[in-house]
């Protein structure tokens, strides 16, 4: 019996040690494509490409996954590594590129840079090498000088007093200059600009908060204006930190957002309001949910942890999104009288149109959401 133990001790010693050298090569190779990676950054930045390359990393998938099929190696496993390591390869990418600037030495006016957003670009125009010049409410008595020379002006203010600044700062700036906004609306804010101001002018709408430690895959969308060539090189220095450009004209962009934005934070504005009135004791729920009742809650506590002024303005933030809203109202009252009858058929009739309506998307939304689930219960 103990011969029998010593065997298996030494087995499982020696099987240990050959996964050991194994990782060991594993991380030297990790090394070695962290090299070749740094090449393509220096060829990246001499030729002003972008960091991301969606093409190029889906290839990459494709054919990692037929490899791991062919190998004995479960391609799903194989696929969450690689995109581990493509996700430290862009992050690594666009960290460098941040230092990167497409007119070095350019001069950046940030309207309102004393605000969170403001903040935010200015860390990544001045850490690319541009001279960068801040404009708060208590500046406008400076505001000739701090244009004077402006290769691009942004102003980052609440949508509400977005066209009034606008209008007070265009007539400082250069005509050559570059007038764009981050308003999450665009079609009022752009057509400010092009009244406003002579020279190039281009909407941007950052699809993301003041937080965010990287640009990698973050998308910004981006409303031309006027003069499209001579605002390329913002576009261009956008992508080269990492991000991802959707362009797109102001009414469609304040159409979509409606629905992506507006309907969906007033959704779940609703939804916690209800649990709120309610008084649901959460922490019990949570005992009893399933990982997509917690991710589900997840996202309507997120929403009642940030500032609610910030919500109120993409909620509230023109006319039509506010009838877009009172008819999502409307539609819910409709479903009272399937509530008071208890009509089941009708219920599972309209759930089949409406599946029969997403189509395809269904399918990916259930590949997506257990993802997800998946993370999640390894979290808890």
């Amino acid at each position: 019996m103990d011969h029998a133990d010593d065997a298996y001790r030494s087995e499982l010693e020696r099987l240990r040690t050959e996964i050991d050298a194994i990782d060991l090569k594993v991380v030297d190779l990790l090394a070695k494509r962290q090299e070749q990676v740094k090449q393509v950054m220096a060829l990246k930045q001499a030729h002003q490409l972008p960091v991301y390359h969606p093409a190029r990393e889906e290839d990459l998938l494709y054919a990692r996954r037929r490899q791991a099929r062919d190998a004995g190696v479960d391609p799903d496993y194989i696929e969450e590594l690689y995109r581990i390591i493509l996700r430290q390869s862009r992050v690594a990418q666009s960290g460098h590129m941040a230092r990167t600037g497409i007119r070095t030495g350019a001069k950046v006016l940030i309207v309102g840079g004393y605000g969170e957003m403001g903040r935010y670009f200015e860390k990544w125009f001045a850490g690319a090498g541009y001279e960068v010049r801040l404009m708060g409410r208590n500046d406008w008595q400076d505001a000739g000088a701090l244009c004077n020379g402006i290769d691009l002006a942004i102003v980052t203010v609440p949508i509400a007093a977005t066209d009034d600044i606008i209008r007070r700062i265009a007539p400082h700036l250069p005509p050559s200059a570059v007038l764009t906004d981050l308003t999450s609306i665009k079609k009022t804010p752009v057509d400010a600009m092009l009244a406003a101001h002579q020279g190039p002018v281009l909407g941007l709408h950052p699809l993301f908060g003041p937080t965010t430690s990287t640009l990698d895959k973050q998308i910004i969308v981006a409303t031309p204006g006027r003069d499209p060539g001579s605002c390329q090189w913002v576009i261009d220095q956008l992508s080269a930190w990492g991000a991802v450009i959707v362009t797109s004209d102001p009414q469609e962009h304040d159409e979509v957002m409606a629905i992506v934005q507006s309907l969906r934070h007033f959704a779940t504005f609703a939804f916690g309001r209800f649990l709120a009135r309610k008084n649901i004791p959460l922490a019990r729920t949570l005992e009893f949910s399933s990982p997509i009742y917690r991710l589900e809650l997840g996202m309507v506590g997120r929403l009642f942890a940030q500032d609610p002024s910030l919500y109120a303005e993409i909620i509230f933030a023109s006319p039509e999104r506010r009838t877009l809203l009172k008819e999502y109202i409307g539609m819910l009252n409709d479903s009272i009288d399937m509530l008071d009858t208890g009509d089941k058929s009708a219920f599972i009739a309209e759930f089949e149109k409406i599946s029969q309506w997403f189509g395809p998307f269904g399918e990916q939304a259930m590949r997506e959401s257990s993802f997800l689930i998946d993370k999640l219960i390894e979290r808890f």
